[in-house]
């Protein structure tokens, strides 16, 4: 790890910053904004760490940064998987990431990772995934998936009864995980993390971290003003078309899925804020009445505002118990800055996180 960080710090001189600088907050807080005017300022890169951003289409749904701010700082990971590819992982993510911020470093440009998705940003920031060494690791816990939660949890309590006793008989998606890296690797799961959380630096969560003194904003906000905010921005959403998007990627790929019984709010792109939620008023048929339909259509955007609402909850609960409870010495500082004042936010969020940025500079 040192070593890396040393030759990060050869590679960008004199001018050496953080190996890389990591936005966290919930949605609506200005992550984006925050990541461009850094960027144009310290000649850096962004990552978006968003698990529905990597996919094409939905652009208003899952709020990507449009192309005009795209044009103004170069960035990565954003719409480049087929909306119909259910099969990304963060594994993929992961590996991706690392190349990306390589070939960043060799170009001395700063990685500035932004975006909502927290075991994506932990993948990058932690040690924290167990790599089996096997291509088709993805198609086999597919397959297992299919089994159902119950018989996967059986399975799993027969080979690995201490993973299978931290996971819920339903969660599918992990316990296929631990059956799969126990049928590829002839390791029980459990074993391999523990192992991991042995390394030097690691700690009870995961593995050591990957970088040396990554730099970390967290954009925090008064929850009332940003309820507000949120709800405004669904409003905005609406107005640039979010009905007729969701009905037109509806149409193209969800359609046929629903007639064979095969729709799956679970996985891929089809996971988005907002498919959900308007389900009903997608599905429904033409022989309902304009206000039958009116009314689900309004019943679809009460629920989109309170599911963008839990979901800023969670990622702020993220943040804390990550980051916040839990000191150690594989979690590095987090730097607090306030955006409920948007008239406010050159002074109290754009200026301070620079000035953070050139003491830190000042300090390798």
């Amino acid at each position: 790890m040192a070593a890396a960080t040393v030759a990060v710090q050869r590679a960008l001189g004199k001018a050496a910053i953080p190996p890389l600088v990591v936005i966290l907050g919930a949605t609506g807080t200005g992550k984006s904004k925050l990541a461009i005017e850094l960027g144009k300022r310290v000649q850096g890169e962004i990552i978006s760490a968003d698990s529905m951003q990597v996919y094409k289409g939905l652009d208003i749904a899952t709020n990507k940064v449009t192309s005009e701010e795209q044009a103004q700082c170069p960035h990565h990971m954003i719409s480049f998987v087929d909306p119909l590819v259910s099969s990304y992982t963060v594994v993929d993510f992961r590996n991706r990431v690392l190349s990306l911020i390589e070939d960043m470093h060799r170009r001395e440009k700063l990685p500035i990772i932004v975006g909502g998705t927290n075991y994506y940003i932990e993948s990058i920031l932690w040690k924290v995934l167990v790599d089996t060494g096997q291509e088709n690791g993805t198609d086999l816990k597919t397959e297992l998936q299919k089994l159902g939660g119950p018989e996967l949890h059986r399975r799993l309590m027969e080979v690995d009864p201490e993973m299978a006793a931290t996971l819920h008989p339903h969660d599918a998606r992990k316990i296929a995980r631990s059956l799969q890296v126990y049928q590829e690797t002839g390791v029980k799961h459990s074993r391999l993390l523990e192992e991991q959380r042995e390394q030097d630096g690691a700690d009870d969560l995961g593995g050591p971290l990957r970088f040396s003194d990554p730099c970390i904003f967290w954009l925090h906000s008064n929850m009332e003003v940003l309820d507000k905010r949120l709800d405004d921005r669904v409003d905005e959403m609406l107005s640039l078309g979010l009905i007729e998007e969701l009905k037109d990627f509806h149409q193209r790929f969800n359609e046929k899925k629903i007639q064979e019984n095969s729709q799956d709010y679970q996985h891929g792109i089809f996971q988005s804020i907002g498919f959900k939620e308007f389900h009903e008023y997608l599905t429904a048929g033409a022989d309902i009445s304009q206000e039958e339909r009116e009314e689900l259509k309004m019943k679809g955007v009460e629920a989109l505002k309170q599911a963008v609402r839990r979901y800023a909850r969670k990622q702020n609960k993220w943040v804390r118990n990550r980051f916040l409870k839990r000191p150690g010495t594989n979690i590095p500082p987090v730097y607090g800055l306030d955006v409920t004042d948007v008239a406010r936010w050159e002074p109290m969020v754009l200026n301070p996180a620079l000035d953070v940025l050139d003491c830190l500079r000042k300090l390798i």
